[in-house]
């Protein structure tokens, strides 16, 4: 599938020592899963989660989701058999927290190799520091093995000393330069989590406010989180509508200097907007024919 368009509009997190939730993921619609060695995994619980994570990777029962596994950061002394193990596996790719600088993703990188990571295994890198958001463009453009940036924004918060609050002002610096850097380079970028599972109307409000800042998807805790992500960051019904009419009223322009649509001039911009739209959709249908 092809990287640009391929869907993540949920990709949720699943901590790799709960068998019940990785058994529970093989079900879900979620465009991708994050099987979790950091944060989820209780210290003696991670040589167990990290056999767990890869063994579900091998399993091949996990459909056309993408599968990936969050290892412990470069800074813990869990890393090095993380990543040789994930290596092995052969997930989609291999998300590593708190990656803030072109260094740090070169040493990855270098690792992957060295421990056999196959060609199809991709980095995604988490960016959560407020050095990582000065740096974001230098991260992103290390590597054509980093493919994606995932926002830590819990991390990214607290490190500001900013506060949660609707609408995420104090975060929008960071999103934004996090966002200039991967559009720049190419990359895809994830939005953060929304931790309040209870709240549906303010998970909502979030993954509008991230679709329309221009991330690909979100990343989330909850499989009560899926379904609204899922139509969230999916071209609607509309979108999809204005985007065939776009592509249709060029074409039946085509020579004439000026077209428009619905009344709205129609430029080259616009039509390379309203293939990417359908694109999207197509890929998503797809994806949810396979699900």
């Amino acid at each position: 599938m092809d990287e640009t368009f391929r869907p993540r509009r949920s990709v949720l997190y699943m901590p790799a020592s709960n068998e019940r939730a990785l058994e529970k993921a093989k079900s879900i619609p979620c465009d991708g899963l994050i099987l979790d060695l950091e944060d989820a995994v209780a210290p003696d619980a991670k040589p167990a989660a990290r056999e767990a994570a890869c063994a579900a990777v091998r399993s091949g029962a996990y459909g056309k989701r993408e599968l990936t596994i969050r290892i412990n950061g470069a800074d813990t002394e869990w890393h090095e058999a993380d990543l040789a193990a994930a290596a092995a596996a052969g997930p989609d790719a291999i998300v590593v927290p708190k990656v803030d600088s072109a260094d740090a993703v070169l040493a990855l990188v270098e690792a992957m190799a060295r421990h056999g990571a196959p060609e199809h295994t991709k980095l995604w890198a988490m960016v959560e520091t407020p050095y990582a958001m000065l740096h974001a463009e230098e991260i992103a453009a290390a590597s054509e093995r980093l493919t994606v940036l995932v926002m830590g924004t819990n991390d990214l918060a607290k490190e500001l000393y900013a506060e949660h609050v609707p609408g995420r002002q104090p975060l929008l610096t960071g999103l934004g330069l996090a966002l200039l850097a991967a559009r720049a380079t190419g990359k895809v970028i994830l939005d953060g989590v929304y931790n309040d599972v209870q709240d549906t109307e303010g998970f909502l409000d979030e993954c509008r406010q991230g679709r329309e800042l221009g991330f690909d998807g979100k990343t989330l805790i909850h499989p009560g989180q899926v379904e609204g992500a899922n139509a969230t960051f999916a071209p609607s019904e509309q979108a999809v509508e204005d985007a065939q009419g776009i592509l249709q009223a060029w074409e039946d322009g085509a020579g004439s200097g000026v077209v428009t649509y619905n009344g709205r001039m129609i430029e080259n911009l616009h039509v390379e907007s309203a293939q990417r739209t359908l694109t999207l959709h197509d890929a998503i249908r797809a994806l949810e024919g396979d699900h």
